[in-house]
C-alpha cells in the first residue's frame, strides 16, 4: 500500500522503491497503533464520525495490536511505511470503514505523535536502566569503601582514594543522564493531534481525551510549533 499511488499509472523502478521504502520506521508499530486506538475512539465519542464506525475501527486496531506485540505481525512488499502497513491490515480485518481512521488527522500529526510516543517509551525505560546501572555502582562501592586506589591527573598518577569513590564518580555521571533524559522527557510528552497538516482542523475534535488515554503530559499550543 503506497501513498503516491493514485498519481501515477506505473510503478517505481525496484532501486527508487527500495530508496522509497525504509523498514527502519517498523520498530514505530505498536506506537502507531495505540495512537490510532487514541484517535479513533475520540472520533467516536465526539461523534465526528459514528460510534459504531469508531468501535469497528478501535476493535480492528487492537487486534492489529495484539499481532504486534505477539509477533504475528506481517509486512508484505508493498507497504510502503509502517502506517501504511497498518492501513493495508486494518482495511482487511474491517472493510472500508477503515478509512474513517483519517478523519480529522493528517500524516503530518500522526507522525509527530509516533516520534513522540516512542521517545517517551523508550526514553522512559532508558531512564529506569540509568538508575538501575548507578544503584548497581553504588552497592559495589560500599563494598569497596576500604580498597585504596590512585586516581588519576594529567595522565599521571595522583592522590590517593578508594575504588568506591572511583565507582560513584561513574554513579553520580549515570544519574544525571538520568536526569537530562527526564528532563527532555517533559517536553517530548505532548501531543500533536488535532494539529492536522499545520494549522489545525474545522471538526470539533477532542484532543484533550487523547492526552488522557495515552498518558501524556499535554496538548501542543502552536500547530505550527
Amino acid at each position: 500500500m503506497t501513498l503516491w499511488g493514485g498519481r501515477f499509472e506505473g510503478s517505481l523502478s525496484g532501486s527508487l522503491w527500495e530508496f522509497t521504502a525504509d523498514p527502519t520506521d517498523r520498530r514505530l508499530l505498536e506506537v502507531d497503533l495505540e495512537g490510532s486506538i487514541a484517535h479513533a475512539a475520540m472520533l467516536g465519542e465526539a461523534k465526528v464520525i459514528d460510534p459504531d464506525d469508531a468501535a469497528r475501527i478501535v476493535e480492528g486496531l487492537e487486534a492489529i495490536l495484539a499481532e504486534a506485540q505477539s509477533g504475528g505481525f506481517e509486512f508484505v512488499d508493498g507497504d510502503e511505511d509502517v502506517h501504511t502497513a497498518v492501513e493495508r491490515r486494518l482495511g482487511e480485518l474491517v472493510g472500508e470503514v477503515a478509512g474513517k481512521l483519517h478523519t480529522g488527522r493528517s500524516r503530518n500529526d500522526q507522525v509527530a505523535l509516533d516520534l513522540r510516543l516512542y521517545l517517551t517509551r523508550s526514553g522512559g525505560a532508558q531512564v529506569e536502566r540509568l538508575r538501575t546501572f548507578a544503584k548497581a555502582l553504588a552497592e559495589r562501592a560500599a563494598a569497596e569503601a576500604e580498597t585504596v586506589v590512585p586516581s588519576y591527573t594529567h595522565l599521571q598518577q595522583a592522590q590517593p582514594t578508594t575504588l568506591g569513590h572511583h565507582l560513584l564518580a561513574h554513579a553520580w555521571a549515570a544519574l544525571r543522564d538520568a536526569d537530562r533524559l527526564s528532563d527532555a522527557l517533559a517536553r517530548i510528552s505532548v501531543s500533536p493531534l488535532g494539529a492536522g497538516a499545520s494549522a489545525g482542523s474545522s471538526l470539533p475534535l477532542d484532543p484533550d481525551s487523547v492526552v488522557e488515554r495515552l498518558g501524556l503530559g499535554g496538548v501542543m499550543a502552536n500547530s505550527l510549533d
